[in-house]
């Protein structure tokens, strides 16, 4: 008797890979420096930045939420929308509002939290490993938004209130990711716990960067233009994505192509792509 389910739809994000985190870092220091300039260099203020970004976040989610399959260029746009958003965001919460850094990335923390908490329940999965349906796209998107938002938090109070500066911030948010890669080949800890984790910690790494780039001298920084720093990162990003994009093709279609009989490639060949996939 035949089967009446219906296949899944195609998952709308991409692999979990190196590149995959690279090009997350490169989007998070993009963030920093694109959200600086709007809200310090053009001097439009938090706020007003604030809800430029927080449009444009809404838009390109909207577009990529209705997509009906993954665009690699759209979903790092809303990426980059929420690293804009959540960078000024943090900064109208921890110095406009005065909520400091530690009362800021508290509060973060906890919507972040409420958030996951909602999806678990709503969904009965965190996992990024088949985002396909609205309701798990709208939920990973917000998860993501103020994970990166906490991130920005987290990366300004290190940097700034601990003393580390700007070097030392981005050396232990590397040396933490690290742990976390560490944990994620040597240990059983849920890899779903793992790579949100990660995430949030991508964030602060990439905001030091950001900040260690732009920042005046005296401030630790090499004092170089937020304008000019985002446009070459941007740049940097959209090829490193393209190149990700067209090696993707060509492995799925080698992948499809028929292969000897009792030849293991194609079985092995996915199984890596589904390690992948393993968040």
């Amino acid at each position: 008797m035949p089967s009446t389910a219906k296949p899944l739809p195609p998952t709308k994000v991409p692999d979990v890979t190196l590149a995959f985190w690279l090009i997350k870092i490169a989007a998070t220091t993009l963030g920093e420096t694109a959200g600086d300039a709007l809200s310090m260099t053009m001097q439009l203020g938090y706020a007003v930045s604030t809800a430029i970004f927080f449009a444009f976040f809404a838009s390109t989610v909207a577009v990529q939420i209705r997509a009906k399959a993954f665009h690699p260029m759209l979903y790092w746009l809303v990426i980059v929308a929420t690293t804009t958003v959540g960078t000024t965001m943090a900064d109208y919460a921890d110095r406009s509002l005065g909520i400091g850094y530690v009362g800021g990335s508290l509060v973060l923390f906890t919507i972040l939290m409420v958030v996951l908490a909602a999806w678990r329940w709503s969904t009965g999965s965190v996992s990024v490993r088949n985002i396909a349906t609205p309701k798990a796209e709208w939920f990973y998107w917000l998860t993501i938004l103020f994970s990166n938002t906490l991130g920005t938090a987290l990366g300004d109070f290190l940097a700034d209130t601990s003393g580390l500066g700007y070097e030392g911030g981005a050396l232990v948010f590397a040396a933490a990711l690290g742990l976390v890669a560490l944990a994620y080949f040597y240990s059983q800890v849920s890899h779903t716990l793992l790579f949100w984790a990660a995430f949030i910690l991508t964030r602060p790494l990439g905001a030091t960067l950001g900040d260690l780039l732009t920042k005046p001298h005296a401030n630790g920084g090499l004092d170089l233009s937020r304008i000019s720093s985002s446009l070459v990162i941007a740049a940097a990003m959209a090829i490193g994505v393209l190149l990700v994009w067209q090696r993707s093709r060509t492995r799925v279609g080698a992948v499809a192509r028929p292969t000897p009989l009792g030849s293991r490639q194609g079985p092995q060949r996915n199984q890596v792509r589904q390690r992948a996939k393993d968040a």
